[in-house]
């Protein structure tokens, strides 16, 4: 049973929705701060090319790199966050121009390709893998086995992510204040809320996990490098987003749905479907266009509530 194409495609979409979960999460909390970072898929590049970097120079133990890389891929999107914030938070700059110039700096022909080069990371497949844990054992179980309890660790903490998204915004005072940062900063401030503080945090708090996420890549999907190996899977993320309404249970449910869209070309390809592999290429930004314009219909438009805040600049002097 767990050998169907429907389970098949549950598991592959958990596989390549992972990374759109953790970026996407991150995304959220920083546009729920009234900051939209365009430079998500910098980060996720930047952090994939530097944590196979690192894990394919360390020759310690296999777990010790992994856990090593996966830090470097953090610290890279948080570092990149960081002088995204202060330049649409502290220099108040327009956050579409300085999230394209981002883009530009780490993207596919800016620095991560720089790195990849310099390291000359496509020469040899990864030493390390993410390995999948059964911590009870229940992997064969019909269905849900293969999709529940055979995984990654970083599968298993995404999971975990989503829930403590849940729990943080609606249901602790700094969520409460962070919500109220992204719809009237001036009031936030008014409160006592360091409008700016909250920003910088969870900005870098959305880099930090666009890194996690381009690591999967090099360390889960495929480990090796090749240029763009994202594949604007940042561009998905940011979409999600808004496609979930801003809300963590439903932005993990479309990244899977987008996981098994861009699973869909190989796992028909190895069932003996033969189409052109350019259809299933163009699938999943083929779905982001169809889910955008649907929220952005009457029906979505009652429903989409963005953070009333979101891309505007704030300063106390201007209050």
């Amino acid at each position: 049973m767990n050998e169907t194409l429907l389970v098949t495609l549950l598991a592959a979409g958990v596989l390549y929705g992972t990374p759109l979960v953790l970026a996407g999460i991150g995304e959220l909390f920083a546009e729920r701060s009234g900051v939209m970072n365009l430079g998500v898929e910098a980060m996720m590049l930047m952090g994939a090319a530097t944590a196979f970097w690192t894990s394919q120079s360390f020759d310690g133990p296999g777990w010790i790199a992994l856990t090593v890389s996966l830090a470097v891929a953090a610290a890279t999107g948080t570092a990149l966050a960081a002088i995204y914030a202060f330049t649409v938070v502290t220099l108040r700059a327009s956050q579409i121009v300085a999230g394209l110039a981002l883009l530009i700096l780490g993207g596919a022909t800016g620095l991560s390709s720089y790195i990849a080069s310099i390291g000359d990371l496509a020469r040899d497949t990864g030493k390390h893998r993410l390995p999948d844990y059964d911590p009870f054992g229940l992997a064969d179980l019909p269905v849900v086995g293969p999709l529940l309890f055979d995984q990654n660790i970083l599968v298993y903490g995404s999971w975990a992510l989503v829930v403590i998204a849940s729990l943080y915004l609606y249901r602790t005072r700094p969520g409460l204040h962070l919500r109220a940062v992204g719809e009237d900063p001036k009031s936030a401030d008014a409160m006592g809320v360091n409008v700016v503080a909250y920003r910088y945090a969870h900005t870098m708090f959305g880099g930090a996990m666009a890194g996690m996420a381009g690591a999967y890549y090099t360390l889960a999907i495929a480990p090796n490098w090749v240029d763009n190996i994202t594949a604007g899977a940042g561009w998905i993320a940011i979409a999600l987003v808004i496609t979930s309404f801003w809300r963590p249970g439903l932005l993990l449910v479309g990244a899977y749905l987008f996981g098994i869209v861009t699973s869909l070309g190989f796992t028909l390809q190895t069932r003996g479907v033969d189409l052109p592999s350019q259809i299933f290429s163009a699938m999943p930004y083929l779905l982001t266009i169809v889910a955008v314009v649907l929220v952005s219909s009457g029906w979505g438009r009652g429903r989409l509530h963005p953070p009333g805040a979101l891309g505007d600049p704030y300063s106390r002097e201007d209050a």
